[in-house]
């Protein structure tokens, strides 16, 4: 099997994919399968064999149901909609657990200067995914896809099949939220 060309648009990769050709399928899956990963990861509150399972389950099903794909969005939108839908559903089968603690080590980096700083930034990153974890699922999901997958408003509406305005509204929610669980932080 020859390297993914990351070159080859997403059009041209379902095309072949509904062709049956297995290898445009895992070129999706090596395009598009770590960012779903680490939004199920930070979805599933940092457990890695359930992100993996989310991301294993939305694949089966993008592969069983590619024909449905009607590209009115990216497929990259329409993978991460799958993802959240199994993590929904995961999370509601299941407690809520908090974060693990590396999930988002990326939004406080450690401080290499003051070992006070360090376990400051540490505690700081264990409020947040508290406070992360008893978000809504909606509100978590919108502000993850807004803040740490960089995703537009447009494109997280169609992810999680809400309007625009709707993601607006679960993100000014989920950063009061969050506000009011962090305030000690400010």
């Amino acid at each position: 099997m020859s390297a993914p060309d990351a070159a080859v648009p997403d059009t041209v990769l379902v095309r072949r994919v509904r062709l049956g050709d297995r290898t445009a399928f895992d070129e999706i899956i090596t395009k598009h399968g770590p960012g779903m990963y680490r939004f199920a990861l930070r979805m599933v509150g940092g457990h890695q064999a359930d992100a993996g399972e989310v991301v294993q389950e939305a694949f089966i099903s993008a592969w069983k149901n590619i024909e449905t794909f009607e590209a009115r969005s990216s497929l990259r939108t329409w993978l991460f909609s799958l993802v959240s839908r199994r993590a929904a559903d995961l999370q509601r089968k299941r407690r809520p657990t908090p974060i693990d603690d590396d999930v988002l080590s990326a939004i406080a980096p450690a401080s290499h200067r003051d070992p006070l700083q360090d376990v400051m930034d540490k505690e700081l990153i264990a409020a947040l995914q508290v406070a992360l974890a008893e978000l809504p699922h909606q509100q978590r999901a919108v502000w993850l896809l807004r803040e740490v997958e960089d995703m537009s408003y447009d494109e997280i509406a169609t992810t999680l099949t809400m309007t625009p305005d709707s993601v607006r509204g679960q993100l000014h929610r989920g950063r009061k939220n969050l506000a009011e669980r962090m305030a000690q932080w400010r």
